[in-house]
C-alpha cells in the first residue's frame, strides 16, 4: 500500500486539551501507510493582507509545511458555535495570498470532540464551508462527532471505550481509502 504523508491541525492552543488527546489517539489508530505529524499553528501572527508580498519566516514555514504532506487532517473543539479563531487565523495564512492556495485539492478531514452532546457539530460544519472555499476535497463520510467524557482518552492517546476505539480506527481506516483516492483523481504534481 502506497505510503501517504497527514499533517494534522489541533484547533486548540491548549496544552492539555481533550482534542489534542483524541488527535494522539488518531495518530495511534491509524493505519500504517499513513505517516502522521502535527502541523502547528501556534506562533502565527493575526493574518493581514499587508504581509502578502512578504510572508514573516513563521507563516512561510507553515505554508511550507502544509504544501509538504499528502492530505490534512482537522482534530478542532467548538469555540461559541464555530472553529476557534487561531485555527480560522491558520487557515487564511495558508490559504493566501490569491492564487497561493496550499490547500486546493489537498485531501482533508474534519474530526472533532467536546463535553456536549453534539460534540463539534455545529464548529465542523463551519470548517467544512471554510474548506470548500480553500477547494480542498473533503470526506464527507463517516462523520466524527465524539462526546467526551472523563477518562475516555488517556493523556497517552489510548482510548478506554473499545467502541470508540473501533469507530475511531474505521474513522482513520476510511480517511486513509479517501486520500488514496483523491490522489489519484488529483495528483499533487498536476
Amino acid at each position: 500500500m502506497q505510503k501517504h504523508t497527514v499533517g494534522y491541525l489541533i484547533g486548540s492552543l491548549a496544552k492539555n486539551s481533550i482534542n489534542r488527546k483524541l488527535a494522539l489517539a488518531l495518530v495511534k489508530l491509524a493505519p500504517s501507510h499513513l505517516e502522521m505529524s502535527e502541523i502547528s499553528f501556534k506562533e502565527l501572527p493575526l493574518y493581514s493582507y499587508d504581509y502578502d508580498a512578504d510572508f514573516p519566516p513563521t507563516a512561510r514555514d507553515f505554508k511550507k509545511a502544509i504544501a509538504a504532506v499528502d492530505a490534512v487532517l482537522f482534530v478542532t473543539p467548538e469555540y461559541n458555535r464555530s472553529i476557534p479563531g487561531g485555527l480560522k487565523n491558520a487557515i487564511d495564512w495558508a490559504s493566501r495570498p490569491y492564487g497561493k492556495n496550499s490547500f486546493t485539492r489537498k485531501p482533508s478531514a474534519v474530526i472533532g470532540t467536546s463535553p456536549g452532546a453534539i460534540g463539534t457539530a455545529v464548529a465542523q460544519q463551519s470548517l467544512r464551508s471554510v474548506l470548500s472555499f480553500c477547494n480542498s476535497p473533503q470526506m464527507n463520510a463517516p462523520e466524527a462527532y465524539i462526546q467526551f467524557t472523563p477518562g475516555l482518552i488517556t493523556d497517552d492517546g489510548e482510548v478506554t471505550v473499545q467502541s470508540t476505539e473501533q469507530f475511531l480506527r474505521n474513522f482513520m481506516e476510511e480517511y486513509a481509502a479517501f486520500v488514496a483516492r483523491v490522489l489519484s483523481v488529483l495528483p499533487r504534481d498536476a
